[in-house]
């Protein structure tokens, strides 16, 4: 038990962090920022279609998708590209204050995904490039299922204060 005598420095919510910020001369090439895993399911494509307005079959009827060739139907690119969002790493906290801006992203759709695929993320450091006061951090992205099989790779770039 904490005694009562001890004093404790003001809360100040604008110093309450997940992790201590650093800035971009502390990050490192080859530093890795991994997501939870998740399972999709049939709700994710839903919600996915009513964000998106995406209404084209191949997603969302399973006759559909197998008269096509498809063993399911195929989950919506986007949808996977979104598994790449930096905010579902720890590595925009480590930004902390120093983040301007997301500059762009880049992807390639390897393999099809499917309801009930688990996905497994995660962003990469491959290149630190100082640019005066600012510095432009680029990830590699990368997005595995269950069976081990690579089903999206690509690239962020993102804009930080030095």
């Amino acid at each position: 038990m904490e005694n009562s005598n001890t004093k404790q420095p003001a809360f100040n919510p604008e110093d309450f962090s997940i992790v201590p910020a650093r800035s971009f001369d502390e990050l490192a090439v080859g530093e890795v920022f991994r997501a939870p895993s998740r399972t999709l399911t049939d709700a994710h494509a839903s919600a996915f279609q009513t964000v998106s307005c995406d209404n084209h079959p191949i997603h969302y009827d399973a006759e559909y998708a197998k008269r096509q060739g498809h063993e399911a139907p195929v989950v919506h690119g986007l949808q996977v590209l979104a598994f790449t969002a930096p905010g579902a790493t720890l590595l925009p906290h480590y930004f902390g204050k120093v983040f301007i801006s997301f500059l762009e992203l880049s992807c390639n759709f390897l393999k099809e995904v499917h309801s009930g695929d688990t996905l497994y993320s995660s962003l990469t450091i491959m290149d630190l490039s100082p640019q005066g006061d600012k510095g432009i951090v680029t990830t590699k992205v990368t997005v595995y299922n269950q069976k081990s099989e690579l089903v999206l790779e690509g690239q962020h770039k993102y804009l930080l204060k030095r």
